[in-house]
């Protein structure tokens, strides 16, 4: 399959396009900086040099032309403020979300988080994230031409993936590694019948294969 992945250099998705690429898969990651590009071959994805910020959905849709599935993995980052949360954890999106009815690509995975809520409360940056995070899940469950699915995961660290996590509709907080949400999506990507499913992701007791076929009903 040809995915491609916006924010393509988070950490997250470099750790998926690694295993997309070592699946026999063909990533391509859009990302805003042109140095950044040579982090991406490494990877083994193909970069895409465009600013989610400022591209128009048409232009994003020809970047998606011709793939079997997108996912929107981008984020404003932790230094940023509530108005980037805005354009990019809930414009960059659903602006996704519209460029890939436009070219046609149904299948759409989506890296949310955890608490997501469009009526969070609170004036803190934290709580403008969750809140963007949560109206871009409410536009995106709302589109019929998608085969959407959402990953909620808890709070993210950087220690080596277990394989090992609990995935369900709702979770409970905890922790998971950056490894084991990349190869949650890379399962989801594999499995159509997690289409129409919002569901939450922490360090568990169940395989990450074992996981999605059950959230899937296999």
């Amino acid at each position: 399959m040809r995915i491609v992945i916006a924010g393509g250099h988070g950490q997250i998705a470099l750790r998926l396009e690694r295993l997309l690429s070592a699946g026999g898969h063909e990533p391509a990651g859009i990302v805003r900086r042109p140095e950044q590009a040579d982090d991406l071959r490494e990877a083994g994805a193909e970069p895409v040099v465009l600013d989610l910020e400022s591209a128009s959905a048409e232009e994003v849709a020809d970047v998606l032309r011709g793939a079997d599935a997108t996912v929107f993995a981008a984020g404003a980052g932790a230094g940023s403020g509530a108005d980037r949360k805005e354009t990019v954890d809930r414009g960059a999106a659903v602006l996704l979300a519209d460029a890939a009815e436009l070219a046609g690509v149904r299948r759409y995975v989506v890296v949310s988080s955890m608490g997501a809520d469009a009526s969070h409360p609170g004036d803190g940056v934290f709580d403008a994230y969750l809140r963007a995070k949560g109206a871009a899940d409410d536009e995106i469950r709302s589109r019929t031409a998608l085969d959407w699915t959402i990953l909620r995961p808890g709070a993210l660290t950087d220690d080596a993936g277990t394989g090992l996590v609990r995935l369900e509709a709702r979770t409970g907080r905890g922790q998971v590694p950056r490894d084991d949400v990349a190869a949650v999506l890379a399962e989801l990507l594999e499995t159509p019948a997690t289409a129409g499913l919002t569901l939450e992701l922490v360090t568990g007791p169940v395989p990450v294969a074992v996981a999605v076929r059950t959230v899937a009903g296999n």
